[in-house]
């Protein structure tokens, strides 16, 4: 029966629709996978009541014979920084750890209104400022792979396109495994790690993170998933719980190419309440399964081949551009010249887009407020002290510098004008007839825990994000596929990158390499 949990949204409703699986007994199942996986630390809130009571409400429609959406019955996650009324959304901080939001984020609402069944909401690095989720209020969360948790491999072309679910076992990946202490593991990636663990772990099928600067695609990356970021304003932003509102975007966290199209179908649009979304009509699509590359031009960056990265990483990277040339695509190098200062200027943005943001959290109308009894500035000092990490502290006190008068055109101006500038370099590759640019996404595979902390977050955002955070200073839509196993056993992902609004352009290619790439989905056995 567990097997059922590594299926595709699309066979699952396929099986509710004909009677074939019980949405309570769905549900059961995922809560308890839930429960036998708490290790892993995905979800910071398991919203147990709400979930059998959507999936009870679901049953008795299908049991009247009523029309049913591909998502009545589905179990979905929710990463901790939306709102959702009746669950608490505590950012992963002490500064909102008893907060409940009076309301559903927009993305919340509409996949509950298709029939979607809540099971909780994920862990993240504190207000989602982290590349690993380690940086938890409530803990660090464990990526699933190599966790010292029982699972085999299942082939994704069979699971996918055939009724076999044919496995194969460890014992066929080749493996140079290096010990790990007891207590330590590989990390997630993030921010959004609670959510990718999730769908990775066969708890959800599938889960809603943010993407700031790569907090959906690095986490995918990581754990083996599909991580798709939309164009900037394709999906709206109502009831996200804000880090830096010009660079933020909805991400969907999936198993599969076609689960990511199916999610992605029911949440774009325009939202009165999110003056950020497009007014333009989006048409919902599907991807067929044959599909021709002949006609595309992919380009290769070359500024993404930058120091750090792993040579598994670099070799991957090729055999796939390979693949697409041996297909009929026209594959060329492209320069983004402008990727080199990306991250500089991310942080500046950022931190002040932060310092901000942040200054709401002050104790008054909600949210952690400290004990002690003071003049009213040390409250809100001590308040702030006790209810933020160290992270956020130090990207306040940053952004607050770079927004000072006497700094504000040194750092917050030359950084907009920097980010025009990468807008434009992807705008004139575009331009230029390239449809698709293909990238790494991480720079190696998941690391263990123990060597993550020895380097600090600002640093590691620094290296983790090189290759995703340009995409979201031009708003362009990406999404991270899983294309194969390292030597040690753990997943390896490349990234595409569109052009604006063109997702089904990106996810039908996207869907190409899934094909050809057949990694296989990760089945626990408990």
């Amino acid at each position: 029966m567990s097997s059922i949990l590594t299926l595709p949204i699309t066979k699952v409703s396929q099986m509710i629709k004909k009677k074939i699986l019980g949405v309570t007994d769905l549900c059961s199942l995922c809560l308890e996978r839930i429960n036998k996986t708490k290790n892993l630390n995905a979800f910071i809130t398991v919203s147990e009541n709400i979930a059998l009571e959507q999936s009870s409400y679901v049953q008795k429609r299908i049991n009247e014979e009523v029309h049913l959406s591909i998502l009545d019955g589905i179990p979905i996650a929710f990463k901790d920084n939306w709102s959702t009324k009746n669950v608490r959304t505590t950012c992963a901080s002490k500064m909102l750890s008893n907060y409940i939001a009076p309301y559903d984020a927009t993305v919340v609402e509409k996949l509950c209104n298709k029939g979607a069944v809540m099971m909780g909401k994920t862990n993240l690095d504190e207000f989602a400022m982290g590349s690993a989720t380690v940086d938890s209020y409530f803990g660090p969360t464990r990526n699933p792979w190599r966790s010292g948790l029982k699972y085999k491999l299942k082939k994704r072309s069979r699971l996918l396109y055939n009724s076999d679910n044919t496995t194969f076992n460890n014992d066929n990946v080749q493996t140079n495994q290096e010990t790990l202490d007891e207590n330590d593991f590989f990390v997630a990636g993030g921010s959004s790690g609670g959510s990718a663990v999730a769908v990775a772990s066969g708890s959800c099928f599938g889960a809603i993170g943010s993407d700031t600067g790569g907090s959906t695609r690095n986490p995918a990356a990581f754990c083996g998933i599909v991580g798709l970021k939309p164009t900037y304003g394709l999906v709206s932003r109502n009831g996200l719980i804000p880090l830096c509102n010009s660079l933020d975007v909805p991400g969907i966290l999936t198993r599969t190419i076609d689960d990511a199209a199916v999610l992605l179908n029911i949440l774009a649009g325009h939202d009165f309440k999110d003056s950020t979304t497009v007014t333009q009509p989006f048409s919902p699509f599907t991807i067929s399964d044959d599909i021709e590359v002949h006609n595309l031009r992919i380009g290769i960056p070359e500024e993404y081949g930058c120091p750090g990265m792993s040579s598994e990483v670099i070799n991957l990277w090729k055999r796939v551009a390979d693949t697409f040339e041996n297909a009929g695509a026209k594959v060329t190098t492209v320069s983004l010249p402008h990727t080199k200062f990306s991250i500089m200027c991310y942080s500046i943005l950022c931190c002040c887009d932060v310092a901000s943001n942040f200054a709401r959290y002050d104790g008054i109308r909600y949210g952690h407020r400290s004990a002690a009894e003071t003049t009213t500035e040390h409250h809100y000092a001590v308040t702030r002290r006790e209810g933020f990490g160290d992270v956020v502290r130090e990207r306040i006190l940053a952004g607050n510098y770079f927004l000072l008068k006497k700094n504000y055109e040194k750092y917050f101006l030359q950084a907009a004008k920097v980010r025009r500038l990468i807008y434009n370099d992807f705008e004139a590759v575009f331009k230029d007839g390239i449809d698709l640019l293909l990238t790494p996404v991480t720079l190696s595979e998941p690391v263990p825990y123990s060597k993550w902390i020895l380097t600090d977050n600002r640093e590691h955002n620094a290296v983790e994000d090189f290759c995703t955070q340009p995409v979201n200073m031009a708003g362009l839509p990406a999404v991270s596929v899983p294309c194969s196993l390292s030597k040690s056993g753990l997943p390896l992902s490349l990234q595409l990158i569109g052009k604006p609004f063109h997702e089904k352009q990106m996810l039908t290619a996207a869907k190409w390499m899934e094909q050809q790439m057949d990694f296989p989905i990760l089945d626990l056995e408990c």
